[in-house]
């Protein structure tokens, strides 16, 4: 589930290993490039930590971000 919360959509995803971790971002990074709007994310492991917030809006949660939300939601 995502969080909302100091301006900014907040989200851990957690897999069974590295490589499902990394086909996970690679299905993201599509998504990011089709909008236009990058995440801050990090990746450990199994772990995906991903942060959304736009900053071209003074860095808060916009209907963009909500939109790439769901769109990850759906991988």
């Amino acid at each position: 589930m995502w969080t909302e919360e100091n301006n900014k959509l907040s989200r851990t995803f957690k897999f069974k290993n590295f490589s499902e971790a990394w086909g996970f971002m690679n299905q993201v990074a599509l998504i990011a490039e089709k909008l236009n709007h990058h995440p801050e994310w990090s990746n450990v492991y199994n772990t995906v930590d991903i942060t959304l917030c736009t900053h071209s809006a003074g860095n808060t949660v916009t209907d963009m971000d909500r939109k790439f939300a769901e769109l990850v939601d759906k991988i």
